[in-house]
This record gives structure tokens, C-alpha cells and sequence, in this order.
């Protein structure tokens, strides 16, 4: 992407939990400014601009038409992520979100196709993938550690998010559910890892129809439950490896590694791909067992929004492509489920090129 100006301009549209994670990471990279802030609640939003020098508070349809936001970070709820990706390429504006993409693969088809008319670059979350934690695991499998990679695991096991979030309720609604919620993290990593996905098979079930919140002003309040509550799928990648991922709000807690890989010549343990670091373990035919490997490559230090910066930098490790793509592994395992049958993917992505190890004063300030 492109930009007049030295510093790329941000406007940041939705203003909720995660955007704390996303300012702390935007504020601290002399590449960015942040320059507008849009939420739906004025008094949120003024409270956040007043706390940044040069930002101001507007209303999402003002910052889409103000001639100084060069790119949009998108961090509203998935079933506003199509309407305000797609009002911000319009205004001919470049967009970076939260995943999913989309809430649906047609709105994120859209998206894809409304940029490249348009010839503006969209990013898509999660960047977790680009820390050292993926990336020394990518760099391992790259340099034929582990042989030809024949599969992988990838495993997310929880009671659900309605325990801890203040208000759980659109992780149960449409665009929502562990696998569109926890799964684009492990399923873009496992697409990092191993390359694109041809086809899926999927099974899914849903344990209740309501929930009830536990913590915060709404604590007992009985939500909906509208979406699979646990879900298994077989990804067929085009390389010939063959990976399965599950993800749950219907267990308790699991001692599974995150993510395993596994080739002919040896084996990898991949830490959580919600963090950005974390330990690698490598174990070789013949080795004396598990080694810890130091880290090789990706972001040192990183956080939510080191996917917007590589973006600006013309990288575009996480991009709308691959966001896409992983959108249509995701609801290709959801269909299968429902269906039973095998789904084709129509889509497909490059697989991005390595991060190399990036020490974290090259790319942000303490």
C-alpha cells in the first residue's frame, strides 16, 4: 500500500475490549498515526481521542470522508466487519480488521474483489501468526527439519467466553462460535505452516441453546446460543499434508499441545498462536529428544496491530487473501458438518514469505 504521506495516517472504527491491545501496539511505531477514532457509544470515543495527541473523536461516516485517514482499522463486531471494510474502500481508503474477515464468505469475497477494483490493500487478522512463535516453527519446517511434513493437530478447549466477557453475547450469534471466533488463529497458522487447504470435512455439535454470563453488570443474564459450540475438520492441504483442527466452548480445559506438526524426518510442538511468542520444541528421528529452539524469525515483541505495520510496509503477510482463504476453511468445516459431505474449496492463497527475526527496536520504540 501506498500513502502521500512519511507516516501512514489510521482511523480506528469500534473501540471495545481488544482495541487496548491494538493502541498499545500502534502508539509505540514511529510507521503510523493514529488520527481519528470512531465507536458507536461518543462518550467512548472522545475519552480515547483526548488520550491521543492528534486524534479526534468523529462518527464512523466522518471518518470515513476525513482526507486524512489514509488507512481504516476495523475492530467492530463480525457482522459489522463487511459494511464498514467495504464503506472504507469506497472512500478509497485501504482496511485492515479483526477476524473473521467477514461474517459470511460472500460478504468476504466482496471485500477481496471491491479492493482490488479499487486498488486499495486490505489486511485481516490475526497477525499472532507473524511473532516469533509460528514464524520459528515456519522457519524450522522451511529448512527441512522435519523432512516433508505429512500432518498436523491443531487444538482449542474451552467452557466458552461468557465466564469472563462483560457481554458474550455476539460470540453466540451469527459470525460468532469458537471456530470463527479461537479457529482463525489456528487454522491461519496452519496454513503458514503448511500451505493452502484444497478441500474440508467437518463434524460439529452444540451442547445448549443459552448461556448464562457470568461476571460483570449482566452477571445471570441467559444469552442465545445460535452457533456450533464445538467443531472438528480435516484439511486437505495442497502440498498432500493433511491437518486437523478442533475448537470447543463445550470442555473444560485441555493438556494438548496447540498446534503439533509432523514430518517424516521429525516433529514440532508450536506454541498457542493467540500470543504472538512462546516456546518451539523440535524433535528429530534419532535426536535425544525434545529441544527447545531459539527463536529465528518473525516480529521480536510483538502485539495486536504488527499485522497493520507489516501491511504499510508492503509486506502483507496477513492479508485479505489469506484472511479469505481461511474464512472459507472455516465455513467449508461448518458446511461439511452440516451436510456431510466433503466440501472443495474454491479459493486459495500464497503461502507469505517468512518473517525474518525483526528485533523489536527495529520496528517499534520501548
Amino acid at each position: 500500500m501506498g500513502s502521500s504521506r512519511a507516516v501512514t495516517a489510521v482511523g480506528i472504527v469500534g473501540l471495545g475490549v481488544i482495541s487496548r491491545q491494538y493502541l498499545e501496539t500502534l502508539l509505540s511505531v514511529d510507521s503510523v498515526r493514529i488520527v481519528a477514532v470512531a465507536d458507536l457509544d461518543q462518550d467512548r470515543a472522545q475519552a480515547v481521542a483526548q488520550d491521543i495527541d492528534g486524534c479526534r473523536a468523529l462518527t464512523t461516516d466522518e471518518l470515513m470522508a476525513a482526507p486524512d485517514v489514509d488507512i481504516v482499522l476495523n475492530l467492530t463486531i463480525p457482522e459489522a466487519h463487511a459494511d464498514v471494510a467495504l464503506a472504507a474502500i469506497a472512500a478509497g481508503k485501504h482496511v485492515y480488521g479483526e477476524k473473521p474477515l467477514a461474517a459470511t464468505l460472500a460478504d468476504a469475497e466482496r471485500i477481496v474483489a471491491a479492493a482490488a477494483a479499487a486498488g486499495v490493500s486490505v489486511g485481516s487478522a490475526p497477525d499472532t501468526v507473524l511473532g516469533t512463535g509460528v514464524q520459528t516453527a515456519r522457519a524450522a519446517i522451511d529448512e527441512g527439519l522435519i523432512g516433508q511434513p505429512v500432518s498436523a493437530s491443531a487444538t482449542w478447549i474451552s467452557a466458552g467466553h461468557e465466564s469472563w466477557h462483560p457481554h458474550p453475547d455476539f460470540y453466540y450469534l451469527t459470525g460468532g462460535g469458537p471456530l470463527l471466533d479461537m479457529g482463525p488463529y489456528y487454522v491461519t497458522s496452519l496454513v503458514q505452516l503448511l500451505g493452502s487447504v484444497t478441500a474440508v470435512s467437518g463434524a460439529a455439535s452444540r451442547s445448549r441453546s443459552t448461556r448464562t454470563i457470568g461476571s460483570g453488570p449482566r452477571e445471570g443474564e441467559e444469552i442465545r446460543v445460535d452457533v456450533d459450540t464445538h467443531l472438528t475438520g480435516i484439511l486437505h492441504h495442497a502440498s498432500g499434508a493433511l491437518s486437523t483442527v478442533t475448537v470447543s466452548f463445550d470442555g473444560v480445559a485441555t493438556r494438548s499441545a496447540p498446534i503439533e506438526v509432523h514430518g517424516v524426518e521429525g516433529s514440532l510442538v508450536v506454541p498457542d498462536p493467540n500470543t504472538f511468542s512462546g516456546e518451539v520444541l523440535l524433535r528429530t528421528r534419532g535426536g535425544e529428544g525434545w529441544q527447545t529452539m531459539a527463536p529465528s524469525a518473525g516480529y521480536e515483541d510483538s502485539g495486536r496491530g504488527v499485522g497493520l505495520v507489516d501491511l504499510v510496509a508492503g509486506s502483507a503477510r496477513a492479508s485479505g487473501e489469506m484472511g479469505l482463504h481461511v474464512l472459507e476453511i472455516m465455513t467449508a468445516i461448518m458446511s461439511s458438518a452440516a451436510t456431510g459431505a466433503r466440501e472443495t474449496l474454491r479459493t486459495t492463497v500464497e503461502r507469505p514469505g517468512l518473517v525474518p527475526l525483526t528485533p523489536a527496536a527495529s520496528w517499534r520504540r520501548d
